[in-house]
């Protein structure tokens, strides 16, 4: 089958030193007609400069409002291979940790149901199967759920938790990334499978500052490994650097973007109070410097990549927490947060862009966080100062109790 395809634009797409997408669809487009017909449309696609994918309503398993992303064929008659091809969203192990037995079995049960196409993983973290029918999302759901698997989110609810690798295999990590985020997935099924929110709601969990996962442009909420107290330095080892003619000025001294760094051939001195935790010192000397011992998290709020609106960074709201289990303090945060998003939240509003409407000031007031010096990005230029009125009838109720 795969012989027979007349491809020349997409073939374009497998010439250079990179990867190709085309090659991978390709190389079972002999055994899939899903593969084969999606090459094929993508063709078309490219020859006429236009998409030839149509919304797929809604579609999913019997009890869940997500984990299924509907997509039909606009061509369903020239391209019936893919007339139907529905995306299933499979809730992926913490830090992407997998045995080669059980991603035997998810392969296995792809290939008798859908495309025998896969992306690991999606932007989200979600095990993305990609390419069956309608008839057939059922018979996968019930494959999954008997090897232990289940769907991700989807939809405007909290999305699939994920995380970095953090303790299984990184001494940097602060926390353990692993146990909080299946901590929360279990925590917020309801959150997770049945949709109720205004928009979507991702959380990510990085366990150091270098946020392998990229929360801090990716996700509605940050949880980043930090340290509370001064970096460790471990003398010896800085010295066996200097011996072997480390060029400590270039690569970790002018780096630092606070100068909070004083080196030379024989010590090196760092002002924690000083420092911003970016880890790039710890990065460029691992066996020199490592974390504080006093290690917990920081949570920012309201990161999302450019699609309703404009692209935000998070704002940091927490600049540090213990993370311990059972994390009570960390649930009954995000249950704050979403009560007031949910009742004022426009339809399709993410939380970064709610907190901009709303404005951070209103924000903190109604989930009980408090103002910090962390959350200020510039020096005001407003020489007037404002007292809002309830400040001052709150003064004088307290006048009057004297």
């Amino acid at each position: 089958m795969a012989d027979d395809l007349k491809i020349p634009l997409l073939e374009e797409l497998e010439k250079g030193p990179w990867p190709s997408f085309v090659s991978d669809i390709r190389s079972i487009a002999d055994r899939s007609e899903m593969a084969h017909d999606l090459l094929r449309q993508l063709e078309k696609s490219y020859e006429d400069k236009r998409g030839y994918w149509k919304h797929g309503g809604l579609v999913g398993v019997l009890g869940y409002g997500g984990g299924v992303i509907g997509r039909y064929s606009s061509l369903p008659e020239e391209f019936p291979g893919v007339s139907h091809f529905h995306t299933v969203r499979v809730n992926q192990t913490s830090g992407w940790v997998y045995t080669s037995k059980a991603l035997n079995e998810i392969m296995d049960i792809w290939d008798e149901h859908g495309s025998g196409l896969t992306n690991m993983h999606g932007s989200t973290g979600d095990m993305v199967l990609l390419g069956t029918r309608t008839e057939e999302l059922e018979p996968t759901f019930r494959a999954l759920t008997q090897k232990g698997w289940d769907l991700g989110g989807s939809g405007s609810d909290m999305r699939t938790p994920s995380c970095c690798i953090g303790p299984a295999r990184c001494e940097w990590a602060c926390y353990d990334t692993l146990d909080l985020c299946y901590n929360l997935t279990q925590a917020y099924q309801d959150e997770l499978h049945r949709p109720m929110f205004n928009y979507k709601f991702k959380i990510k969990m990085s366990g150091c500052p270098n946020d392998c996962v990229a929360s801090q442009a990716r996700s509605d909420m940050a949880i980043i490994g930090i340290w509370k107290d001064e970096i460790q330095i471990d003398k010896d080892a800085y010295a066996e650097y200097m011996k072997n003619g480390f060029n400590i000025k270039d690569h970790v001294v002018d780096m630092c973007p606070t100068g909070c760094i004083t080196a030379d051939e024989n010590d090196i001195e760092i002002d924690d109070s000083d420092c911003v935790k970016c880890m790039h010192c710890i990065a460029r000397m691992p066996k020199a410097l490592s974390p504080g011992k006093e290690r917990g998290a920081t949570i920012s709020l309201g990161a999302k990549a450019p699609i309703v609106e404009g692209a935000l960074i998070a704002q940091n709201i927490i600049p540090f927490i213990a993370m311990e289990e059972p994390y009570e303090e960390l649930h009954d945060l995000i249950e704050r947060i979403w009560e007031f998003w949910d009742d004022h939240g426009k339809a399709r509003e993410r939380i970064g862009e709610f907190i901009e409407r709303v404005s951070l000031a209103t924000f903190l007031e109604n989930t009980g966080l408090e103002p910090l010096p962390q959350m200020v990005t510039q020096p005001r230029d407003n020489p007037y100062i404002f007292y809002e009125e309830y400040y001052a009838e709150e003064d004088k109720e307290e006048g009057s109790d004297e």
